[in-house]
């Protein structure tokens, strides 16, 4: 009973996750702020015409598409396919083909060895069990191929960020870690050990600009951004909805670098990985 139990706490919560993730506009935000971070992963692990890769984790396609656009063959993963038609509707506009495949990046349905290059850009850290998602990495790499990943480190501003919708948001399934763990170089280490013959590691940011200042910032992100949007979705009680909104907009203005009545700049960091199987 306890297994089952397990199992379908497991699928509830992906169920959730999955629904969040399809709300707002999460082409609009990828292309708008972390679009770039694609083209800085496919640079990073070499990858070329020929190539056989899956990027887990995809969203609508920021680092499948580059992949595919310097001739690999490239077949893209995630959890929420609602994602997919507007990375097939990019990837004609850019002219390349690109497979599009749901699945969870702890459980994935490919074989053994079957790719030589296998991504994901701020995409497979937000799995709660971090030790099956390195497992799949792995597993789905041929020998002598290369796991690249781009992961927010804990250091950085997405554990503030975090910090902010987390009294509102329901409680991870049992056993989830966080997120940003992914961005540690020791718990890397930890989970790719001796799966790995090489391992590097970089830290790295990106500025995410927006107008409006940090008021046009957080209007943003409760437009396109799902899980913010879903959170918000999730609030009756407007006294709670005023609170989540007074503690995001100090968020934005704490963090802002941007210039007083200009954009909102917030500089997130990241870590970026390449290993060698």
């Amino acid at each position: 009973m306890q297994i089952a139990a397990r199992a379908r706490i497991d699928e509830l919560s992906k169920a959730a996750v999955r629904a969040a993730w399809a709300m707002g506009d999460y082409h609009r935000f990828a292309t708008d702020l972390v679009w770039d971070l694609g083209a800085k992963l496919v640079a990073a692990c070499g990858i070329a015409a020929g190539q056989r890769v899956l990027d887990v984790a995809a969203g609508t396609g920021n680092t499948a598409l580059r992949a595919a656009a310097v001739g690999a063959d490239v077949v893209a993963s995630d959890l929420t396919p609602e994602h997919f038609d507007a990375g097939r509707r990019e990837a004609r506009r850019c002219g390349v083909t690109v497979d599009w495949v749901q699945a969870d990046a702890e459980a994935l349905p490919f074989a053994d060895g079957e790719f030589d290059v296998v991504t994901s850009s701020v995409g497979a850290m937000w799995a709660p069990d971090h030790r099956a998602v390195a497992g799949e990495l792995l597993r789905v790499c041929r020998p002598g191929g290369t796991v690249g990943m781009i992961n927010f480190t804990p250091e950085g501003l997405l554990t503030d960020f975090l910090a902010v919708f987390a009294p509102y948001m329901p409680p991870p399934p049992p056993g989830a870690l966080p997120p940003t763990l992914w961005g540690s170089e020791d718990h890397v280490r930890a989970l790719f050990g001796d799966h790995v013959a090489a391992l590097e590691m970089t830290r790295d940011t990106y500025v995410e600009r927006l107008p409006g200042g940090p008021a046009g910032y957080c209007e943003y992100y409760k437009r396109t951004f799902g899980p913010v949007t879903a959170t918000y979705a999730g609030l009756s009680d407007p006294g709670e909805r005023a609170a989540l909104d007074r503690a995001f907009l100090e968020f934005a203005t704490r963090a802002n670098d941007g210039p007083p009545g200009g954009p909102a700049e917030l500089r997130f960091e990241y870590l970026l990985v390449v290993a060698r199987t």
